[in-house]
Order: C-alpha cells, then sequence, then structure tokens
C-alpha cells in the first residue's frame, strides 16, 4: 500500500475514518466531518467558491437548505429544529469536499480499502457475539431476550449495526468489482463468497428491516452490475436462498427473529386483531398519519413530531415517540404535503437524472451508492428518522460519491478544476 503524505492527502485521511468516527458517536462523527470541510475550504481558499453556485445540483441542494429552514418557522416550536435544519448546509459543503477529494487525487482506492478493512472488523464482531454472547469489547445482547434477539456490536447499547453496515457495504462492494480483472476469475469468486458471509451477517444482526433492505438492494446491485453474467446471477440467487433456509434451520436464535416473533403473533384470528391493535410500528405509522391529518399542508416540522404526540391532552390516537418510524410517515408528519413534495422529487430527481450515465459508464462504485440512497425509500419498512446523525450522515456520504466517483457527474470534473 503506498504511503500517504499527511500534509497532501489530510482530505484523503478524514475521509478514510468517516466509518470509525460514526462507531465512536456522533459528537466524534460531526468533528470529523467538521475537519473535513474546513480541509476542503482551506485548499479550495485561492479559488471562488461561488463559482459551484452555478451547478443545478447544487442549486437544488440549497433549494433544500431553505425549504428545511423555511419549515423551521412555520413548526409547532421553531427551536426544536431550527440547529438541526441550520446545520444540513453541513451536508451541502461535505458534497462540495467528497466531489473535490475525488476530482484531485487518485488515491482513493486507499480509503476504500480501509472502509473493507472496518466493515470486516465490524463482520468478524458480529459473529462473535452471536456465537459467544459478547462483542470483542465485552458489550452484551441486550437486545437478544427471549423476544428479541438481536445484535448490538460495537454500538454498545443500540441494535443499529446491521443500518451501520448497509451504509457502507454497497460501495464497498462497488469498489471490489471495480477493481474486478476478468483474467482473474478466482477473484470473482472471492468478491462472491464476500457477499454472501456479508449476507449471513446481516441475517443474524436480528435486524430484519435491514436486512430486507439489504437484499433488496442487493437485487439491484446485482441486476445492473454489468461485470456479472446471468448465469452467475441465477447461481448466486440459488446460493443466497439455500444459504437462508439453512441458516433458519439450524439456528434457533434466527428462526425466533424470523419466523417466531412473526408467525406466533398472526397465527389465529384474535392474534392477529390484537397484533394490528397493539403492535408499536403500526400504532406508530398511524399516530403519524393523524398527525399529518391534522397538518396536512405545512406538517408539524422538522424534529416537532415527539412535541406533538407527546404533548398534554394531544389525541388518544397518537403514540408518543420521537419520530413515526417510517420515511414517508415521517416526512408527511413533519413536512406536510408540500414539503414532502418538494423534499422527495428533489432528491428523486437529482438520484435518477444520472442512472443512465451510471449505467453507460459502467461505474460500480456509483452503482453501489446508487443502491444504498435507493433502499432509504422503500415503502412500508419500519426505519429511522431520516434527519439524525446517523442516517443523515450516510445518505449524504453515499449521495456525495455517487457523483463524485463519476467524472462524469462530478461537480469538479464537469468544470475541469
Amino acid at each position: 500500500m503506498p504511503k500517504i503524505d499527511l500534509k497532501n492527502n489530510l482530505l484523503l485521511i478524514l475521509f478514510s475514518i468517516i466509518p470509525v468516527s460514526i462507531i465512536l458517536g456522533p459528537v466524534i462523527s460531526v468533528i470529523n466531518i467538521f475537519f473535513l470541510i474546513i480541509s476542503f475550504l482551506f485548499y479550495y481558499r485561492n479559488k471562488n467558491l461561488l463559482d459551484l453556485l452555478k451547478d443545478k445540483v447544487v442549486i437544488l441542494l440549497i433549494i433544500i437548505n431553505l425549504y428545511l429552514l423555511f419549515n423551521s418557522f412555520v413548526s409547532i416550536d421553531y427551536t426544536i429544529g431550527l440547529v438541526r435544519n441550520l446545520g444540513f448546509f453541513r451536508f451541502i459543503l461535505l458534497f462540495f469536499t467528497i466531489n473535490y477529494l475525488f476530482s484531485n487525487n487518485k488515491k482513493t482506492d486507499i480509503a476504500f480499502n480501509f472502509w473493507l478493512l472496518v466493515s470486516l472488523i465490524v463482520m468478524i464482531d458480529v459473529f462473535i457475539e452471536f456465537f459467544v454472547g459478547k462483542n470483542i469489547l465485552g458489550y452484551s445482547q441486550s437486545y437478544s431476550c427471549e423476544t428479541c434477539a438481536r445484535i448490538v456490536s460495537f454500538f454498545k447499547d443500540e441494535p443499529i449495526v446491521g443500518g451501520y453496515l448497509n451504509g457502507i457495504i454497497f460501495v464497498i462492494f462497488g469498489f471490489l468489482f471495480s477493481n474486478f480483472d476478468k483474467k482473474k476469475k478466482n477473484k470473482k469468486f472471492y468478491i462472491f463468497l464476500f457477499i454472501l458471509i456479508f449476507f449471513l451477517c446481516m441475517l443474524i444482526t436480528g435486524e430484519r428491516s435491514n436486512t430486507i433492505k439489504f437484499i433488496l438492494g442487493l437485487v439491484v446491485f446485482m441486476s445492473l452490475n454489468p461485470f456479472i453474467k446471468f448465469k452467475f446471477k441465477l447461481i448466486s440467487l440459488i446460493v443466497v436462498i439455500l444459504v437462508c433456509i439453512s441458516a433458519y434451520l439450524s439456528s434457533d436464535k434466527i428462526k425466533l427473529r424470523y419466523g417466531g416473533q412473526l408467525i406466533n403473533l398472526i397465527d389465529s384470528k384474535e392474534k392477529r386483531d390484537l397484533y394490528l391493535k397493539e403492535n408499536t410500528y403500526l400504532n406508530l405509522y398511524r399516530s403519524g398519519i393523524e398527525v399529518f391529518k391534522k397538518y396536512p399542508i405545512k406538517g408539524v416540522g422538522n424534529k416537532n413530531y415527539r412535541i406533538e404526540t407527546c404533548g398534554y391532552g394531544s389525541n388518544p390516537k397518537y403514540f408518543c415517540n420521537t419520530h413515526p418510524h417510517q420515511i414517508y410517515i415521517e416526512f408527511l408528519s413533519e413536512h406536510g404535503l408540500a414539503g414532502s413534495l418538494l423534499f422527495l422529487s428533489v432528491i428523486f430527481f437529482l438520484i435518477f437524472k444520472n442512472f443512465r450515465v451510471m449505467i453507460v459508464s459502467k461505474n460500480s462504485i456509483q452503482l453501489g451508492s446508487f443502491c444504498f440512497l435507493l433502499i432509504n425509500f422503500i415503502p412500508i419498512l419500519p426505519s429511522g428518522s431520516f434527519f439524525t446523525d446517523f442516517n443523515a450522515t450516510f445518505f449524504w456520504l453515499n449521495f456525495s460519491i455517487f457523483y463524485a466517483s463519476n467524472s462524469k457527474t462530478n461537480i469538479f470534473s464537469k468544470q475541469g478544476d
């Protein structure tokens, strides 16, 4: 591996350690991104940053930021969401930074190799916790009770390791295929072996929603990947199905999480009725819809869902929580129909406008980030809040890579900087 000169590659180093900073916590992650952006501004100090505002992508991102600021002042309590909405601007600067890095540094493979190493360590840790009961640092499976069976890994008391792995693994898959050499047939075997092991890792996390998202994202990645022949895609699908069946039959934990906890709740009419009435996620969905019905145009405001549903004398149909745990219901309840249409239409446009470019270019890193962006918007499935630091960092990181990794979409490469 080539040596990294600190002075000339500070951006690369800070970009490389993003996955580690996220594991260390939101404060460390924010600090790391802050220094990453400051480093970019230092390198770019002799150029006019305002020239970037001419790019249509940047204009649309600024429109989103302006909308979020407006949303703060029409919220139930503008002080609650204002800081978060002001903080969105850092993701625009992160977009600049990553595009600049990819257009000016030819060593980004070093960063992705490090991401691969980090993902392998986390995967090993997940397997250790699953079989031993404690992870490398001694964190116990606080969620692996008789009714839960979820892995926490390095996140100590939060079952979010599946969401974490989803956030970086599709880019890693793309990176592995970007270095694919057709003459080295063994390399293809090792790539697919890694994907298969990762799939098993996702399965044992016990995070059903993230596992389904990963499977759907993998289907898109495999389907659109030009380096994989149809016959191999078919074989891979059969192998994945066999692995699922084998894992389900051989592990009581997996059987409980993916079968028992669901089947036991709906195997009779009485249980089904009770499940539909008392299920936490369904109650959250209904609650979010009730909030939307009360504020159909503008919503309650970003981060104000808790204020509305947990307030004194609120609607008896409300379910007190920080957010409704479903991305579309979250948008509708907090941003109303107007804000949701504006925000989502801009995001979908920015993602799909380069679909043809991605396919024609056969850019597998861009394809990987595209798959992650896509699985964030799967209907019905539960999800974390779109605007939390954890989820927002992964989304805008992948969004930035989606543009930065292709010279035809990179905002600096297009300008010839």
